[in-house]
């Protein structure tokens, strides 16, 4: 899927915005680490890490270079960590290809916060709710994330959940193209974790983003950086 990148993040600000294919740009490299342990995967392991205070190191990424606080907005999505009784899964969505931003991307469930939103949590919870139809009584908030800068201009929370089926989606068709799950333990394993870069036009420089293809899904740009993330929270 051809994505569109804004003048704003190219250097000087004052280039037009230009189209590239990720999918279509080579691999420059493995991150490379050591998966996460198994047993640091499963649900109580889960909410014991976000229960405790280790430090770690979370990921500087090219995403948000430029960027200013002042033009930010205020956005959160859900991390839902499904409790699948062969292992946990994580909940992703493919976006619809009509949508104005990030269109035929695969990304997490959330969106913009809202004024009535009381807390970042509160927007991943309703956002969720309204994109793929999962009700609140199955999701268990265990943790949030850094915040995290978008080429788009969004400052994102990522709530973290653990989600207990059984449960039924009813994705908004306006949004979501569809909803699908990948094995938690295939996200944290570095091998699957490639770096590409793109050239920006005119000698502007160039920007490094991580991918994680998964059979017929290609998982990149703000949602593979959120999930290097939690890679790196996990490992602590």
């Amino acid at each position: 899927m051809p994505f569109s990148i804004p003048a704003e993040y190219c250097k000087g600000f004052s280039l037009p915005k230009f189209v590239f294919d990720p999918t279509q740009l080579p691999v420059t490299g493995l991150a490379g680490e050591a998966p996460v342990a198994p047993e640091r995967l499963i649900p109580a392991a889960l909410r014991a890490r976000f229960a405790q205070t280790l430090p770690w190191e979370e990921e500087v990424s090219d995403e948000g270079r430029g960027m200013t606080g002042a033009t930010l907005r205020r956005a959160s999505v859900l991390v839902p960590l499904v409790a699948r009784p062969e292992g946990v899964t994580v909940l992703l969505t493919l976006r619809t290809d009509h949508l104005s931003s990030h269109a035929g991307q695969i990304s997490f469930p959330g969106g913009r916060a809202e004024e009535l939103d009381s807390s970042p949590i509160e927007t991943a919870l309703r956002e969720t709710e309204e994109e793929v139809g999962l009700h609140r009584r199955h999701i268990e908030i265990i943790g949030v994330l850094p915040d995290y800068t978008t080429v788009s201009a969004y400052r994102v929370t990522p709530v973290v959940a653990l989600v207990q089926p059984p449960f039924e989606l009813q994705p908004d068709p306006g949004e979501v193209a569809e909803a699908f799950e990948v094995p938690l333990g295939f996200l944290m394993d570095g091998l699957n974790h490639q770096r590409r870069v793109f050239e920006l036009p005119q000698g502007a420089g160039r920007r490094a983003f991580y991918t994680m293809p998964y059979e017929q899904y290609f998982i990149w740009g703000a949602t593979a950086a959120m999930l290097r993330n939690l890679f790196h929270f996990l490992r602590a």
